[in-house]
């Protein structure tokens, strides 16, 4: 019997290593699972990331912010990006969703008291009055399983840390 694959038949993947693509369904869904996430922002010449606290209402995040450099950038007109992640702890499935798209202030009436009913509370302490929303243009997700360190540590990593210490 030959263990070589025959023509046009391709191997099984590693599913160890296999990457799945999320449908847009999906990556809502797990964004509702989380209320951190990172937002990716342009400060003057440089990228910079802050932690936020967000909901999603009706295909879209929001966010509270007191005023301040985050406001001012994500809601200066240049594009935002978001990441959140997670990681089922029984099965050591990882997940990352990102979105991009636009950030805007919320500032219809009825679009702030529609907000506040979010109970949207940030973790930090102090004003937190403005209500900031993500429009987003793309929506992605991958969720992969998490491999064990020994699979991917190397002498060069204790060298590494040996150097540090």
């Amino acid at each position: 019997m030959s263990t070589e694959s025959s023509p046009g038949r391709h191997e099984p993947k590693d599913q160890t290593h296999a990457v799945e693509d999320l449908d847009h369904h999906t990556c809502w869904q797990l964004l509702r699972s989380v209320s951190v996430g990172r937002l990716a922002v342009w400060v003057d010449d440089h990228p910079d990331i802050f932690p936020i606290n967000y909901k999603v209402d009706h295909g879209t995040l929001v966010f509270r912010t007191a005023e301040g450099t985050k406001l001012q950038a994500a809601t200066g007109g240049t594009p935002v990006a978001m990441e959140a992640d997670g990681i089922n702890a029984d099965t050591g499935v990882a997940w990352s969703v990102v979105i991009k798209g636009q950030a805007a202030p919320v500032q219809n009436p009825q679009e702030v008291m529609d907000t506040v009913g979010l109970l949207l509370f940030p973790w930090q302490a102090g004003k937190k009055e403005h209500f900031v929303r993500i429009t987003p243009d793309t929506v992605t997700g991958r969720r992969f399983k998490v491999v064990p360190p020994q699979t991917w540590w190397t002498p060069l990593d204790d060298a590494t840390r040996s150097g540090l210490e």
